[in-house]
C-alpha cells in the first residue's frame, strides 16, 4: 500500500486539488477523519495528512500529548503556500514560545527565516528536541458524515506546525517524517481544525490492536458509526479531563502549562477488590506531579514503582491457583496461555478497574494481557519508578487502549470512553473506509 501511494504522488495532489475545485460538497462538514495503522516494527501508531500546495502526502506517527505537529523541514519541503510564523504574532503567543529568531544563516527556505517564531520540536521516543520555527501551511484530510469518508476539503489558512530536523525522525517508524500533535493546546492539531473548519473542539480516537488493519481518528462531531451499523458514541461514559499546570512533556518553556490528557482515577480495583495504594500519588501538585495521564507514545502502561507493586501482587493473588512461568522483559508477571482460557474480551484474567469517581473504565483481558510468544502472556504494566520523566503517577499506554473508544471533548473538558468494544461485538478496525458518498 505504501509503494502505490508513493508511486502516485506525482498525480495525487493534482487529482485532490480537482476534486476539491469541481466537487459540490458541504458548506460546513460535521467531521473529519484519518485512518490508524500500526507499525509492526515499533508499535507505533500511524496516519498521514495532506499538506503543502502542491498537496503531498506527510506520513506521521502520532502523538496524543505531542503541543503540534511538526515535520522534517530539512530535504524536500518545497511549497508555495508556505508561511512563517511571525515573533510575536497570535500563533506565536498561544504556542508559548519562549524565543524569537531573529536572523537565519543562509538563504530564506522552510525552516530558516528571519524574525520567526522558535519553537521546541521534541521526538518522545528518543527524549530529544531541537529548535526550530513555527510556520503555516494548508492541509487536506477527508471529511465524514460519522459512517462513510466523504470528500476531501482543504484549510483555507494555514494549519501552524513545527520545522523539524532530519536527525529527530530517529526510531520513528519506517517512511515516517514527523508527529502528528493531538495535545490539547491552541496549536494542537484538533483546536486548529475546529478553527479553520467551524466544528467543535473534540476528537475521538480508536486504536486498532491488529497491525494489518486500520483504525480511526474522527475530528468534530459524532455519530461514530461502526460495522455492522453502531453509533459507538451512544455507548460513551463521561469523566472530566483535568488541567495540570505544569507541563509533563520531555521539553517545554517555563510556564508552560501541559496539553496532555489527564484524568481522575481515585482508586483501582482487581477483580472487585480495591488494591492498596498511597491515593495522594493519584493527585495533581501544584508543580505538576502525580496524577493519571492517557498516551499513545508509551506502548504499555506505566505505574508508580509502588502503585506498581501492589498492583501485581494483587492480580498474582486474585489467581494464585494459576501458575506462573519465568517472566520475560519488560514484564514481570507472566501465565502459560493455556493455563487462562479465552472469553470474548481476551484471556481470562480478573478486570482491572480505574475507579474514576462515580463510573469506572474496566481494562479487560485483551488489553491487560501481552501475547509475548505463542505460548506466554504477561500482565502489559511495568514499573516507572519511583520517581520516573514525567512524574506522572499513571501513565496509560497504548496497548491499554487498544480496541476501546476514547473521545476527547475539549471544549467541554471531559472524556467519553467506552471501556473494550469487544463486548459489542466490534473493534476499531470495523470503520467502513470503503463507502464514499
Amino acid at each position: 500500500m505504501v509503494s502505490k501511494i508513493i508511486s502516485l504522488s506525482f498525480f495525487f495532489p493534482l487529482l485532490l486539488l480537482f476534486s476539491l475545485s469541481s466537487a459540490k460538497t458541504p458548506s460546513k462538514p460535521r467531521a473529519f477523519l484519518l485512518p490508524i495503522t500500526k507499525d509492526e516494527a515499533t508499535k507505533q501508531f500511524i496516519t498521514t495528512i495532506y499538506q503543502r500546495i502542491p498537496l503531498v502526502p506527510a506520513k506521521l506517527t502520532i502523538d496524543l500529548g505531542q503541543r503540534f505537529l511538526w515535520v522534517d523541514c530539512d530535504i524536500g519541503y518545497v511549497s508555495s503556500s508556505y508561511k512563517p510564523v511571525p515573533c510575536g504574532s497570535i500563533p506565536c503567543k498561544r504556542s508559548f514560545s519562549g524565543a524569537c529568531v531573529e536572523s537565519c544563516v543562509g538563504s530564506p527556505s522552510p525552516g530558516c527565516n528571519n524574525n520567526t517564531c522558535g519553537q521546541s520540536i521534541y521526538n518522545p521516543f528518543i527524549r530529544t528536541s531541537t529548535s526550530g520555527e513555527l510556520a503555516q501551511d494548508v492541509v487536506s484530510l477527508q471529511s465524514t458524515d460519522g459512517s462513510k469518508p466523504r470528500k476531501y476539503l482543504s484549510t483555507t489558512n494555514g494549519v501552524v506546525f513545527g520545522c523539524g530536523s532530519t536527525f529527530l525522525l530517529e526510531k520513528l517508524a519506517k517512511g515516517v517524517n514527523g508527529i502528528l500533535g493531538l495535545g490539547n493546546g491552541y496549536v494542537g492539531f484538533p483546536t486548529q481544525l475546529a478553527n479553520a473548519f467551524t466544528i467543535p473542539r473534540k476528537f475521538a480516537i480508536c486504536l486498532t490492536s491488529s497491525t494489518t488493519s486500520r483504525g480511526v481518528i474522527f475530528f468534530g462531531d459524532s455519530p461514530y458509526v461502526f460495522l455492522p451499523g453502531m453509533d459507538v458514541s451512544k455507548r460513551l461514559v463521561y469523566t472530566p479531563l483535568l488541567n495540570n499546570p505544569v507541563s509533563t512533556s520531555g521539553s517545554y518553556f517555563v510556564g508552560e502549562p501541559s496539553v496532555e490528557y489527564f484524568i481522575g482515577v481515585t482508586s483501582i480495583k482487581i477483580n472487585g477488590n480495591v488494591v492498596p495504594i498511597n491515593t495522594t500519588l493519584l493527585d495533581i501538585t501544584k508543580d505538576g506531579k502525580g496524577g493519571t495521564k492517557i498516551s499513545t507514545v508509551d506502548p504499555y502502561t506505566k505505574l508508580e514503582t509502588s502503585i506498581y507493586n501492589a498492583l501485581t501482587k494483587a492480580f498474582v493473588k486474585s489467581l494464585s491457583k494459576v501458575p506462573r512461568v519465568k517472566p520475560l522483559a519488560p514484564f514481570e508477571v507472566c501465565y502459560n496461555r493455556s493455563s487462562l482460557g479465552s472469553t470474548r474480551v481476551g484471556p481470562g484474567v480478573p478486570p482491572i478497574e480505574l475507579v474514576l469517581g462515580t463510573t469506572s473504565w474496566n481494562i479487560w483481558g485483551s488489553n491487560s494481557m501481552v501475547a509475548v510468544n505463542d505460548d506466554v502472556l504477561c500482565l502489559g504494566f511495568v514499573d516507572g519508578g519511583v520517581e520516573f520523566e514525567p512524574t506522572t503517577s499513571i501513565v496509560i499506554g497504548a496497548h491499554q487502549i487498544e480496541d476501546n473508544f476514547l473521545q476527547f471533548d475539549i471544549a467541554n473538558k471531559r472524556l467519553g470512553f467506552t471501556s473494550s468494544l469487544l463486548f459489542s461485538q466490534t473493534t476499531c478496525a470495523n470503520f467502513n473506509f470503503t463507502s464514499k458518498a
